[in-house]
């Protein structure tokens, strides 16, 4: 198969799909490999290194994506990218669907089949997800820490405190893979943390993990709006897969911060849970100001640690790419249920559930197309 590895085009997004040892497994499969021109810089990779792995290198994304039957990025194409879209080829990515209408219809047009790293689900698991998700929590904490500072546009508060002065309050909302990566990093620091999920089982197992240090809280209106309305730094950790995010914290709730609190969800690829994050910012410009409170709603929050990233990802999708490549997407996904579950979109039709229900559509059943 020929397979295409692009150069990420969103705003200081650095990562890249594939690591040229990554290309060298593609290569020993039997695959012809386009890498597009300096994909790799963003981790300190040559062209030189890709084409020692076997890869050519393309100089411009159009010939690029014409020359493939199979695209390997990181992150859903952007508008600029939707023209490159046909029949005949697949993509393997983040999609995020759920809350991108303009993507879907770019898919649903051109035919092409998109499976989304963020539905294969493995044991009930989301292994593609979880690296990134790790890394947005603990990032999230990071840049809250910034954003709190009075430099950084905020209340001028310190996460840890000091002896005689009291930490912060951080509120995360959602126990998952993100909000874990979140907790551990403000526990961590010596902030005073709190986290919301309905799951209480999830909520057992944070208590038996962090003591005292957490404050494990059952997520209901009554406990958002009163847990929301101290907190300093409020992290938005809620997943539906391949769905739209609920709103769990509404407009009125964040009325309620203390001006200079700061608000980051994580979830803003799929809409977001909170009612006031109503578009997605980029690192350039990361924040906005509503009512007082900052709000942070980047994309693609692990972009800028693009080496960690890279390979952390590369170590969890390359086998999944691999199976696509050497089959095909449809033998593949009869053959792996877990590949089955990543399928969103193919042949102008709506194929995950939870993404088809995002834009009230019926979806296909994949056994109907494969």
């Amino acid at each position: 198969m020929k397979v295409g590895i692009p150069k990420e085009v969103r705003d200081q997004e650095y990562r890249v799909s594939a690591t040229p040892n990554s290309v060298e497994e593609f290569v020993k499969a039997g695959h012809e490999v386009f890498v597009e021109k300096d994909a790799g810089i963003g981790i300190g990779r040559s062209d030189d290194d890709y084409r020692k792995a076997g890869a050519k290198i393309i100089d411009n994304p159009e010939e690029l994506w014409s020359l493939s039957e199979f695209i390997y990025k990181v992150k859903d194409p952007i508008e600029k990218e939707f023209g490159y879209l046909h029949e005949n080829l697949t993509v393997f990515a983040y999609l995020h669907l759920a809350a991108n209408q303009p993507l879907v219809d770019a898919f649903i047009e051109s035919g092409a089949t998109g499976i989304g790293f963020e539905t294969i689900e493995v044991g009930g698991k989301l292994p593609l997800l979880k690296p990134m998700s790790e890394i947005g929590g603990c990032m999230a904490i990071q840049e809250g820490a910034f954003l709190l500072t009075k430099a950084g546009g905020g209340k001028g508060k310190l996460l840890q405190g000091l002896p005689g002065v009291a930490p912060a309050h951080v509120v995360i909302v959602g126990g998952g893979v993100a909000g874990t990566g979140a907790i551990r990093t403000a526990v961590g620091i010596g902030a005073r943390v709190s986290v919301l999920d309905i799951d209480v089982e999830r909520l057992a197992r944070l208590a038996d993990i962090y003591g005292s240090r957490l404050e494990t809280v059952y997520s209901n209106e009554y406990n958002v709006r009163k847990t929301v309305r101290s907190a300093d730094l409020l992290v938005g950790a809620v997943l539906v897969p391949g769905g739209r995010t609920p709103k769990v914290v509404t407009t009125e709730m964040v009325k309620s911060m203390e001006e200079g609190s700061v608000i980051i969800d994580i979830a803003v690829d799929q809409g977001g849970c909170v009612e006031t994050i109503d578009h997605a910012t980029t690192h350039t410009r990361p924040t906005y100001n509503k009512y007082g409170v900052i709000h942070y709603a980047v994309s693609n929050i692990p972009g800028t640690i693009s080496r960690s990233a890279t390979y952390a990802l590369s170590n969890v999708t390359t086998k999944f790419a691999l199976e696509i490549a050497n089959k095909g997407w449809k033998k593949a996904a009869r053959e792996n249920e877990s590949i089955a579950k990543g399928v969103n979109l193919s042949e102008g039709r709506y194929i995950h559930p939870a993404v088809a229900k995002s834009f009230d559509k019926e979806y296909t059943p994949i056994e109907k197309i494969w």
